[in-house]
């Protein structure tokens, strides 16, 4: 797999992060993250933080890089929680919505100005998503406000089927709510909004007037952050600390492979600038 590189030899233009698996795991920062960051402060290279998980609002997220050490502004973070409510508010400004979803994705769409309901006959959209809080009376809502109704369209966060959690473990995500509902009812999901969806770039990238090209993606699933990038025609970087390995990578068509493969991720830094700074790898 030579055509892979397994360091960066340039800055891009601007970067995107994926979070949970490239810059932290759980409640821990990942090796090389924080002074991948700083380097990138320093030199005012653009930085965006990227989440498909819609447990969590952005507050949040900036709440906890705040603590594991990490500086950043809220207008840099971009979570499904908002990419779903724009989505929302341009495809389906009017719509009754029943969240399958956790409290800052509902919170979110009361404050977007969207009525809230779990009476099927008036519900013009279920939106599944990661729920923690998911059981046989939602899925029965979901169920007649789309079959038995007839009115209600699906759509979705994310498209995970597992959030990873240290020590190998996970939890089941979004694809699992969407498999479910989709069973019971014989419907199809009619849009799924976090990565791959390019729309998730598009949120996180803002105003920010730089060519694709020239940014990369960082992430470390393939199904989602590598893909999104691929298809945005954009470079792409899988740092082998969360879910993904070799393996997978030389199992995908080589089209579809990520640009860098990297041990840790602040190998996005170029080899000569490692030396500089007499980084080592801790």
């Amino acid at each position: 797999m030579s055509e892979i590189q397994t360091w960066a030899d340039r800055f891009y233009q601007a970067y995107v992060f994926d979070m949970d698996g490239t810059i932290y795991l759980g409640d821990h920062l990942l090796p090389g993250a924080a002074r991948l960051l700083a380097e990138l402060r320093e030199r005012e290279l653009p930085v965006r933080f990227l989440s498909n998980n819609p447990t969590k609002n952005p507050r949040q997220y900036l709440e906890k890089l705040a603590r594991l050490g990490i500086e950043a502004d809220l207008e840099e973070i971009a979570s499904t929680v908002v990419t779903t409510v724009r989505w929302l508010k341009r495809n389906h400004p009017d719509a009754t919505v029943f969240p399958i979803a956790e409290a800052p994705l509902v919170d979110a769409l009361v404050e977007a100005g969207f009525r809230v309901s779990d009476d099927p006959a008036e519900i013009d959209v279920v939106v599944a998503s990661y729920d923690r809080t998911f059981d046989y009376r939602k899925l029965q809502i979901a169920f007649d406000a789309i079959w038995f109704h007839r009115r209600a369209v699906l759509v979705a966060t994310n498209p995970d089927r597992y959030c990873p959690f240290p020590g190998g473990r996970g939890e089941p995500d979004c694809a699992a709510i969407i498999a479910a509902v989709e069973a019971c009812t014989g419907t199809k999901c009619k849009e799924i909004i976090g990565k791959p969806n390019p729309i998730m770039l598009r949120e996180a990238l803002g105003d920010l007037e730089v060519d694709l090209k020239d940014v990369v993606m960082v992430g470390d699933r393939l199904s989602t952050d590598i893909a999104m990038a691929v298809n945005a025609g954009m470079s792409s970087a899988l740092p082998l600390t969360g879910e993904s390995t070799w393996d997978d990578v030389r199992a995908l068509d080589p089209n579809h492979r990520p640009t860098l493969v990297l041990d840790r991720v602040d190998q996005l830094v170029p080899r000569a600038v490692w030396d500089e700074h007499n980084w080592q790898e801790k």
